[in-house]
C-alpha cells in the first residue's frame, strides 16, 4: 500500500498536462441549467472570440494580465468561471475572486460557483461538499488540494488585504468603489496581494463607463489593445466591427445589414457563425508582452444571444434619452460615454428657448411650487420651481432679497414668498410646498432660527456634501440640542445633498431636453439668470492618481442661479418622500382641481399675510 504522503509527493513531481483553459472547458465544463441559457457541455466553438483570452490565462502563456472590455452578455464572465475551473483543477494555487460587493460576491457563489463544481466532475472531486464536516467549503472559500478559492466585495477593505494569492480575477471593475475604507483604489489593493508570486495571473474584466472614468477603459488602453478581426463574407476582408457600419431603413430594425468597409457590399447576421469561426485577435498598439487587452462589442454577439435588429431596437429606444443611451453605449457597444453636459448647454442657447409664460405664473402642467434659497452676506437668492409630471420643471419667479442675514429684515421679505399664493393659467392658485435654504454659509445659525419656526410650512435647512457620488439627497438628521445637549423632536433637520449629483442630473436634463424631465423657462429668466444658471462646469482633477470629475465655478461668474435651481430640485425631492411614488403626480393634480392651494402643506401655523401685489410690485 503506497503512502498518502508519498502519492502527494508524487503528484507534486507529476508535470502538468499540456491543455489550455479553452481545452480543459471543452474538455471538463458542463453548463448548469440554473446559470446559463444553453445548459449542456461547453463548446469554445459557440463564441470563438473567447478562446484566445481564455489560453493566455493558460499556465503554459507569458502573459501575466489579461483585459476584457466587453459588452454585457458575450460571455465574459462564464470565460472567468472557466479560469477559476482550470486553475482549481489543472493549476492549483492560492487565488482570489472580486466582485463589486460583499453581496455580489455571494451571489457568485451561488449561482455561479457551486453550479460549476457540482457540474463538472473534476471539480467535485477536489472541493468537498458544502455540507460535509470541515469541508472546507463555505460561501466565501473554497479549499482544495494545493490552494483555496477566496470570495469577497471591493467594498470590503479587510477581504482585499487577507491573504497572499497567485490569481486574482476582479469582475466588473468599473463598479468598484473609487476607495475603500479609506485605504485606496480597490483593484490596486488586490493586485498587490500576487506581487509575491513570479508566475502570477490577473483577469480583469468590466463593461465600460464614462470616459476618462472607466477602470477598464484605462488597463485597455495600457495593454496591446487587441480587436476581432472577421471576413467580409462577400469580399473576405477583415475587420472589426464597428456599430457606425450597421445600416438600416429609418424604423424598420429589422433590416440591418453590416456594410463592408471595402466592397461596401450590406450582409446580413446570417453569415455571423461563419465570420466568427474565421476570426482572430489582432493588436493595434504595442505591448511588453504582459498584458493582454481585448475590447468587444455586441455586434460579435452569436446568433440567439443578442441580434443585430435587437441592437438597433435598443438604440432607437434610447435615443434622445441621455442615461438609456449611456446604458446602450456602455452594455451593448463596450464603449465608454462622454459625458460633458455643461459644455453643450450655454446661456445663448436656453435664452433663445425661453416660453411666453410671464413671471409669477405657473404655466399649465404645474402641480406642485417648491423654492430654493441660497444665503449671502448681503442678500439671499431665491427662485420658485413648478413640478408636474415626470418631474418636468418649470421656473416660475427669481429674485435677490436684499438684506444682511444676520437681519430680521431680510427674513420678513422671505416670509412673503412663502405665504405668496402663486396663480395658474388654470385660474387656480399655489403656495409653496417645501422650501429648502442653504445653511452652509456664514448665517448657519440664522438659517436655523427661520427654519425652526416654519417647519410645519415646508420649511429645511439644506447643507452641500463634500462626499464624492453621494445621493442627491441623504437622510436628515436633527441638528438642533436643547441647553442639556437632547435632540429636539421638532427641532431644525438638516439635509445632506449631493450637489455634483444634482447638477449632472440638471444639466443632463437641460441637454436633453425632452418631453418628461424637462426643465423649462419663462420671462422670468434674463440674460443674467442663465449665465449665472451655466456658471459651472466639469473639471477633471487627480486624488491618489485616480481621476475625479467635479463642478468648478467660470472665473468671475456668479452661480446663484444655479444654487437656487439645485436646491429647489431637493426641495422637490424631499417633499416627494412623504408621497406614493407611483402616484404622487397624479394625487398632487387632483388635489389642485379641487381647490387646494397648499398641498398636503399643515395648516396649524398659518403663513404670514402678504403685503398686496407682492409678485408683481418686484
Amino acid at each position: 500500500m503506497v503512502s498518502p504522503w508519498r502519492a502527494g509527493f508524487l503528484d507534486g513531481l507529476r508535470p502538468e498536462e499540456p491543455l489550455t483553459v479553452s481545452q480543459w472547458a471543452d474538455k471538463h465544463r458542463r453548463l448548469s441549467s440554473k446559470a446559463s441559457a444553453e445548459p449542456g457541455p461547453w463548446r469554445t466553438s459557440r463564441t470563438p472570440y473567447l478562446r484566445e483570452p481564455m489560453d493566455c490565462l493558460s499556465s503554459s502563456s507569458p502573459v501575466q494580465r489579461v483585459v476584457m472590455m466587453f459588452a454585457a452578455q458575450t460571455g465574459k464572465t462564464e470565460a472567468g468561471s472557466n479560469w477559476l475551473g482550470y486553475t482549481i483543477d489543472h493549476a492549483p494555487g492560492p487565488l482570489l475572486a472580486v466582485q463589486p460587493t460583499v453581496e455580489m460576491a455571494k451571489r457568485l457563489s451561488k449561482q455561479r460557483l457551486e453550479s460549476l463544481i457540482s457540474e463538472t466532475p473534476c471539480l467535485a472531486e477536489k472541493i468537498a461538499p458544502a455540507r460535509s464536516r470541515d469541508s472546507g467549503n463555505t460561501m466565501f472559500s473554497k479549499e482544495y488540494l494545493g490552494g483555496i478559492l477566496l470570495l469577497t466585495g471591493a467594498n470590503s477593505a479587510t477581504g482585499l488585504r487577507s491573504a497572499p494569492c497567485r490569481y486574482l480575477f476582479a469582475d466588473e471593475i468599473d463598479a468598484f468603489p473609487s476607495d475603500v475604507d479609506g485605504e485606496g483604489d480597490p483593484v490596486a489593493l488586490a493586485e498587490r496581494r500576487t506581487t509575491t508570486f513570479a508566475r502570477r495571473k490577473i483577469l480583469l474584466t468590466s463593461t465600460p463607463t464614462v470616459k476618462d472614468f472607466s477602470r477598464i477603459e484605462a488597463e485597455y488602453e495600457r495593454s496591446d489593445q487587441r480587436r476581432f478581426y472577421v471576413p467580409c463574407p462577400c469580399c473576405g476582408e477583415m475587420q472589426w466591427l464597428q456599430w457606425s457600419r450597421l445600416k438600416w431603413e429609418e424604423g424598420r430594425p429589422a433590416s440591418a445589414r453590416y456594410e463592408c468597409e471595402k466592397c461596401g457590399e450590406r450582409f446580413e447576421e446570417v453569415h455571423k457563425p461563419r465570420m466568427l469561426a474565421a476570426g482572430e485577435w489582432r493588436a493595434t498598439a504595442p505591448s511588453d508582452g504582459k498584458t493582454a487587452g481585448f475590447h468587444l462589442s455586441g455586434l460579435y454577439s452569436p446568433l440567439g444571444w443578442c441580434s443585430w435588429e435587437q441592437l438597433v431596437d435598443d438604440f432607437l429606444r434610447a435615443k434622445g434619452d441621455g442615461p438609456a443611451l449611456k446604458a446602450f453605449v456602455n452594455t451593448r457597444l463596450a464603449e465608454t460615454w462622454q459625458e460633458d453636459y455643461a459644455a453643450a448647454v450655454n446661456a445663448d442657447g436656453l435664452m433663445a428657448k425661453r416660453l411666453a409664460y410671464e413671471p409669477g405664473v405657473c404655466p399649465e402642467g404645474v402641480v406642485l411650487l417648491t423654492a430654493g434659497v441660497d444665503v449671502q452676506d448681503n442678500r439671499l437668492a431665491v427662485t420658485v420651481w413648478g413640478w408636474g409630471d415626470g418631474e418636468t420643471g418649470w421656473m416660475v419667479w427669481h429674485q435677490e432679497l436684499m438684506g444682511d442675514p444676520t437681519q430680521v429684515e431680510v427674513w420678513k421679505q422671505l416670509d412673503q414668498v412663502l405665504a405668496t399664493g402663486w396663480a395658474t393659467e388654470g385660474g387656480k392658485e399655489l403656495k409653496i410646498a417645501q422650501m429648502a435654504i442653504d445653511s452652509g454659509g456664514h448665517c448657519t445659525h440664522e438659517v436655523y432660527n427661520y427654519v425652526r419656526e416654519r417647519v410645519r410650512q415646508g420649511v429645511v435647512a439644506i447643507k452641500g456634501s463634500s462626499r464624492r457620488n453621494s445621493p442627491a439627497v441623504g437622510k436628515g438628521s436633527k441638528v438642533d440640542v436643547n441647553w442639556r445637549g437632547k435632540v429636539l423632536k421638532k427641532g431644525v433637520t438638516l439635509y445632506q445633498l449631493g450637489t455634483d449629483t444634482i447638477k449632472t442630473t440638471l444639466f443632463g436634463r437641460l441637454r436633453h431636453n425632452e418631453a418628461g424631465g424637462s426643465l423649462n423657462f419663462g420671462m422670468a429668466a434674463d440674460a443674467e439668470y442663465f449665465k449665472q444658471l451655466t456658471s459651472e462646469k466639469q473639471a477633471l482633477r487627480y486624488h491618489r492618481g485616480f481621476p475625479i470629475r467635479e463642478w468648478v465655478k467660470k472665473s468671475g461668474d456668479r452661480n446663484e442661479a444655479l444654487d437656487c435651481a439645485v436646491y429647489g430640485y431637493a426641495a422637490m425631492l424631499i417633499y416627494g418622500r412623504r408621497m406614493n411614488q407611483a402616484t404622487m403626480w397624479q394625487q398632487l393634480a387632483q388635489q389642485l382641481d379641487e381647490g387646494k392651494k397648499a398641498p398636503l402643506r399643515s395648516r396649524k401655523q398659518p403663513a404670514p399675510a402678504a403685503g398686496p401685489g407682492f409678485v408683481s410690485n418686484w
